[in-house]
């Protein structure tokens, strides 16, 4: 496989951290970003395969930042993660372009899980 390129966006760096150096030993390239401007930003620059986006920042929150992703690349590939379970943001999210939508606390294997479906390196089973 060839590396894949994940970026995972969150304003806080020890959940960035944790999910980069998991991604990273099971074979992804990963960059960090703080929050929706540096995201889109690097977005821009780097065309990273998958994009793992908080809901809730300060500042661009993830809502405003999808939108803004979707718009520069209708085919961006973003998973939203949360620790807030709202049906009107998960709906929203979905509605805006998100993929997929995961809940905090994250279980890593359920979001390698997700971003393998996003980059058709397993099928769903639905």
């Amino acid at each position: 496989m060839t590396e894949k390129k994940v970026l995972v966006v969150d304003d806080e760096p020890l959940f960035c951290e944790m999910v980069s150096k998991f991604l990273v030993g099971k074979g992804y390239s990963v960059v960090e970003a703080y929050g929706g401007e540096q995201a889109l930003t690097i977005y821009s620059a780097d065309r990273p395969d998958v994009v793992v986006l908080d809901v809730r920042m300060p500042g661009k929150d993830g809502l405003e930042t999808l939108q803004e992703l979707r718009a520069s690349d209708p085919e961006a590939s973003v998973i939203m993660v949360t620790a807030v379970l709202d049906d009107e943001v998960v709906g929203q999210t979905m509605a805006d372009g998100a993929l997929d939508y995961i809940t905090k606390p994250l279980n890593l294997h359920s979001l390698e899980l997700a971003i393998k479906m996003r980059l058709g390196l397993v099928v769903s089973e639905e």
